[in-house]
């Protein structure tokens, strides 16, 4: 099967969505054989020639200042867009639903391939955060809804998340499929963990709490501080690391300063800044005794699973996408969202660390899935949609008023590869001929000097020149 992958980012950016979608192109080629592409915006430092499979990156703008990092892909390209639909995916599968999913409809519009969208994250948020101004925010998760309503299959990873995308207007159905992850099964030895922890003070009998991810207010991280305050001022000695980066980490160092939790002779609260490697991740999540995660923003809550790998229990808020299959008490804990209710409940566990570890064990068993699992769910989906869409049956999808547009565009976009194409056979063949006729001089004047005039390298230059000229 050959699968055509799009995203808004790929590496050097390395994000949630950048790394769920590379493990599908690995474990779809390692596991089913299948032959991956991949298309995105361009990044100044991407380096697309380092990989199994190729990436299709397509120019775009810079916007990291108003989007924490990302570029802006510019997906009427046609040279790029003709490229990836001249591999003739048999399906399509857009991660993002902005240029990504621009240049998953011209190029199904190009083959017939059909459309798979799955719905990361809680977009609109940030499209209100970097739009400022209300109605242009509000037009462009409309454009958004829009252009996810023009796929065919919508997947969300997980029902939080497919209530929040109808939330915003969407009107069609949703399959849940979820993430999985790429951690090993298991804690890592205690020599490893040693080592990676060993530049920070953390006392083997007082209780270690971890979160690992941006850090970014709207994560709920500031709830995290105050609960710590009140555990603090209760007399409970502990430690809190926190994994990541992100625009408000100054921001909440001053916070956690100003709260008494960080610097002076006994800090007991650390930001280490991001860990880009799996193990030393690993070991983090090992030596922690509960993962605290109270956003209520994530739609996934794939940090959660992470920690569940290596025997770590998470505290939750009731309700959000990332408490999703956890029972309290069982193989997590679940609070309203409030400080205080965390730092009761912290109070507590701090009390029975063994019962702790209990619900850490009982999340490696039941709410730990793996890439490899969570691959081969969605080849067999794709497996079916395929065969639908080669005889017709595909659902009616819901029509789009930038329908007529992409039809447009893609038309244009193939008529103008084709002038493409017609160049580059016409500037074959005069290089053929005259490359012959060159050869047919060269021995009519054999009394010349043949160093002097260098044939080979003039015809060379002058046609090299003229098919970078039309390459423009």
């Amino acid at each position: 099967m050959k699968v055509c992958l799009l995203n808004e980012s790929f590496p050097p950016v390395i994000d949630g969505v950048v790394n769920v979608m590379m493990n599908y192109a690995d474990y779809m080629m390692r596991d089913y054989g299948a032959e991956i592409e991949v298309g995105t915006p361009e990044y100044p430092d991407g380096k697309y020639d380092d990989y199994p499979y190729e990436v299709v990156a397509y120019p775009s703008f810079d916007t990291a200042a108003q989007t924490n990092g990302y570029r802006t892909g510019n997906p009427l390209v046609g040279k790029a867009v003709s490229k990836l639909a001249e591999f003739k995916p048999d399906i399509i599968h857009a991660h993002g639903p902005a240029s990504a999913l621009v240049v998953a409809r011209l190029v199904r519009e190009m083959t017939g391939a059909p459309i798979v969208f799955t719905y990361h994250t809680k977009y609109d948020i940030d499209i209100r955060r970097a739009a400022k101004i209300n109605l242009i925010a509000e037009e462009t998760i409309k454009a958004m809804v829009g252009n996810i309503e023009a796929c065919d299959e919508v997947w969300t990873v997980s029902d939080g998340a497919g209530k929040s995308l109808k939330a915003l207007g969407f009107q069609g159905d949703y399959r849940v499929m979820n993430n999985g992850v790429d951690f090993a099964k298991g804690r890592v030895d205690s020599e490893t963990v040693k080592k990676v922890t060993a530049d920070y003070d953390l006392p083997e009998d007082v209780p270690m709490f971890l979160y690992v991810g941006r850090i970014i207010n709207y994560k709920n991280l500031p709830l995290i501080l105050d609960a710590l305050k009140i555990l603090a001022d209760s007399g409970q000695d502990f430690r809190m690391v926190f994994v990541g980066k992100g625009p408000d980490q100054l921001v909440l160092e001053h916070k956690a300063k100003e709260l008494g939790l960080m610097g002076g002779s006994a800090p007991k609260v650390f930001f280490t800044g991001p860990i880009y490697d799996r193990e030393a991740l690993r070991a983090w999540n090992t030596r922690a005794d509960l993962f605290l995660f109270p956003s209520t923003f994530d739609t996934n809550g794939l940090v959660v699973r992470e920690a569940a790998a290596c025997g770590l229990a998470s505290v939750l808020i009731k309700d959000s996408c990332a408490a999703e299959g956890i029972t309290d008490d069982h193989n997590g804990f679940i609070i309203e969202e409030s400080a205080e209710a965390m730092a009761e409940l912290l109070k507590r566990l701090c009390g029975d660390l063994d019962h702790v570890h209990d619900v850490g064990q009982h999340a490696m068993d039941e709410i730990y899935l793996s890439w490899q699992e969570c691959v081969a769910k969605a080849y067999e989906r794709y497996q079916y949609i395929v065969a639908r869409n080669r005889i017709g049956a595909m659902p009616h999808r819901k029509e789009q008023m930038t329908d007529n547009m992409v039809k447009l565009v893609a038309k244009t976009m193939e008529e103008e590869n084709k002038v493409r194409k017609s160049v580059r056979e016409a500037l074959a063949n005069m290089r053929s001929k005259s490359l012959t006729m060159m050869e047919y001089t060269k021995a009519g004047i054999k009394a010349l000097d043949a160093q002097k005039l260098r044939w080979e390298d003039i015809a060379e230059d002058l046609w090299t020149e003229t098919e970078e000229f039309f390459k423009q």
